[in-house]
C-alpha cells in the first residue's frame, strides 16, 4: 500500500482543497452559530415562557434547553459513525438536511417541551456533521496542509458562525423587536447557512481512501485521484483493508480511549462557557449577552484560530494542545483567583480579559484539534477512522451535555469560583493526558499517522 496514496498527500493546495473545506466549513458554521446562539438568547427564551429564577424548575429548563442539541449530537455522531463505513459522501447533506428542520421548527414553538425536541432533532445532524466533515476534510486534504485545512474549516469556521449570532442578535434587539420574536429569529436563522450547501454537499466526491480501502473500488479510486490531482495512476492489486475491525481496537486502544477523554475534557470546559458565559459569566460583569459573545469570538476566539493555522503544521498538533490547556486553566484560574480576592471592589474590564484569555488559549489549541475532530481522523487506520470519529464526537457531546447539568449546579451551591476553578482543573488533566498519550502526525500522511502501513507491516 506504501506509495499509493502519494499523489493526494503531494498535491500542493489547490481550489479543489480550498471548495472542499468550504463546503464542510459551511456546515461548521452552521454548528457554532446553533450551538452559540441558544446561550445568547437563553434568558429572553425563559422569559417567554414565564420561567424565573423564582421557578421550581428554573434550573432544569436552563440545562435542558441549553443541552439538548448536545445530547442529539451524541447520538447522531454514533449513528452517523456506523453509517460513515457505507460511504463519507452518501450521507453527506443529510446532516444539514436535519440541522435546517431543526432550526426552522424553534421558531413555530409554543412550549419549552416543544423547544426542547426541536433542539435534540437539530443536535442529530450537528452530531453527524462533526462525524462526516472531518472525515471527508482529513481524507481529501494533502499531508502538509491537513492541520491548517482542518483548523479553518472546522475549527475557525465554528467561531465565525458564533460571531454571527451575536451580530443578528445585537442588531434585532437595537431594532426593539420583542424578546419573544427575537429568540425565535436568531434561533431559525441557523437554518440559512445549512440549506445553502445541502447541493454542495451532495456533488463533492467520495473520498479516495473510502473507496480504496474499505470498498475496493479500484476503479473509482482512480477516477477521484485523477480528478484532484490530474494524474493517472495504476492501481496493480487489490487495496480492500481485510483485517478486522477488533484488530485496530485491540492494538490502539489506548489512543483512542485518549482521544475520546480529552475532547470529553475539552467540552465540559469550553460548553461552560459557551452555553453560560453570554448569561451567567456576563450578568456577573455587567455585560450585555450580544457584546460579552461578541467581543470573545473577535477580540479572542479569532486570533486564537490564527495562531493555530500558523503554527498547527510547523509546531505540531501535541505541543499546541498542551499549552493550549495549560493556558486554559491558568486564565480561568486566575479568574476566579482574581473575584475572590477583590470581592465586590472588582474591574469588570480586567475580570473580562482574564476569563476570555482561555478561549485564545482554546483556539490556539485544543479547540482547533481535539475539538476539531483532527485526533480522531489523523489516529484512527481508514477502516475504524469513521466510528473511532463517533466515538471522540460522542465523547465530547457527553461532556458538553454533562456541563450543561453539572456547571449550573455547581455555580448556584458553592458559586462563581468554585464552578471556574472546577474547570481548570480539568483543562490541567487534560494538558497532562495529552503529553503521555498522544503521538504527533503533523506533516504525516494518514496511513503514518494511523499507523494503519505498520500494523500491515506486522501481519
Amino acid at each position: 500500500m506504501k506509495g499509493i496514496f502519494e499523489p493526494l498527500d503531494a498535491k500542493k493546495l489547490s481550489w479543489f482543497h480550498l471548495k472542499s473545506m468550504i463546503t464542510t466549513g459551511l456546515g461548521v458554521f452552521t454548528d457554532g452559530y446553533d450551538l452559540s446562539s441558544v446561550g445568547i438568547v437563553l434568558l429572553l427564551v425563559l422569559g417567554s415562557f414565564g420561567i424565573t429564577k423564582g421557578s421550581s424548575d428554573y434550573s432544569l429548563w436552563i440545562s435542558l434547553i441549553s443541552g439538548m442539541a448536545l445530547a442529539g449530537a451524541a447520538v447522531g455522531a454514533v449513528i452517523f459513525g456506523q453509517l460513515s463505513n457505507r460511504g463519507r459522501k452518501t450521507f453527506y447533506g443529510i446532516d444539514v438536511a436535519l440541522m435546517t428542520i431543526g432550526a426552522v421548527a424553534q421558531a413555530f414553538v409554543s412550549t419549552p417541551f416543544e423547544l426542547v425536541l426541536t433542539r435534540f432533532i437539530l443536535g442529530l445532524g450537528i452530531g453527524a456533521d462533526y462525524v462526516l466533515s472531518p472525515l471527508i476534510m482529513a481524507e481529501h486534504s494533502n499531508a502538509k496542509d491537513r492541520g491548517k485545512i482542518i483548523a479553518l474549516g472546522f475549527g475557525l469556521f465554528w467561531g465565525f458562525g458564533a460571531t454571527t449570532a451575536a451580530i443578528i442578535y445585537l442588531a434585532l434587539s437595537s431594532l426593539g423587536i420583542p424578546a419573544d420574536i427575537i429568540w425565535r429569529i436568531v434561533l431559525a436563522a441557523g437554518a440559512i447557512p445549512a440549506v445553502s450547501v445541502i447541493y454542495l454537499r451532495r456533488k463533492i466526491p467520495e473520498t479516495s481512501r473510502y473507496l480504496a480501502r474499505i470498498k475496493g473500488d479500484a476503479e473509482k479510486f482512480k477516477e477521484v485521484v485523477k480528478e484532484i490531482t490530474g494524474n493517472e495512476i495504476k492501481v496493480s492489486s487489490n487495496l480492500k483493508d481485510v483485517m478486522s475491525s477488533s484488530t485496530y481496537f485491540k492494538t490502539f486502544w489506548k489512543t483512542f480511549l485518549a482521544a475520546c477523554v480529552l475532547w470529553f475534557l475539552f467540552d465540559i470546559v469550553a460548553y461552560s462557557s459557551i452555553l453560560f458565559g453570554p448569561s451567567l459569566i456576563a450578568k456577573g460583569l455587567g455585560i450585555n449577552p450580544g457584546i460579552f459573545q461578541l467581543l470573545i469570538e473577535a477580540l479572542f476566539v479569532v486570533p486564537g484560530g490564527m495562531i493555530a493555522l500558523t503554527f498547527i503544521d510547523r509546531i505540531g498538533r501535541r505541543p499546541l494542545q498542551i499549552i493550549g490547556f495549560i493556558g486554559m486553566g491558568l486564565s480561568l484560574a486566575s479568574f476566579a483567583l482574581y473575584k475572590d480576592l477583590s470581592g465586590a471592589a472588582f474591574s469588570a474590564s480586567i475580570a473580562f480579559v482574564l476569563y476570555a484569555l482561555q478561549h485564545v488559549a482554546s483556539q490556539s489549541g485544543p479547540g482547533s484539534i481535539s475539538a476539531a475532530g483532527m485526533l480522531g481522523v489523523e489516529l484512527a487506520p481508514t477502516k475504524v477512522r469513521g466510528t473511532v470519529q463517533s466515538l471522540t464526537v460522542a465523547s465530547g457531546r457527553t461532556g458538553a451535555t454533562l456541563t450543561s447539568f453539572v456547571f449550573p449546579a455547581l455555580f448556584a451551591i458553592y458559586g462563581e469560583s468554585f464552578a471556574i476553578t472546577f474547570l481548570s482543573v480539568i483543562a490541567f488533566i487534560a494538558a497532562i493526558i495529552t503529553l503521555l498519550f498522544i503521538p504527533e502526525t503533523k506533516d504525516k500522511p494518514l496511513e503514518e499517522s494511523s499507523k494503519e502501513v505498520s500494523v500491515l507491516e506486522q501481519r
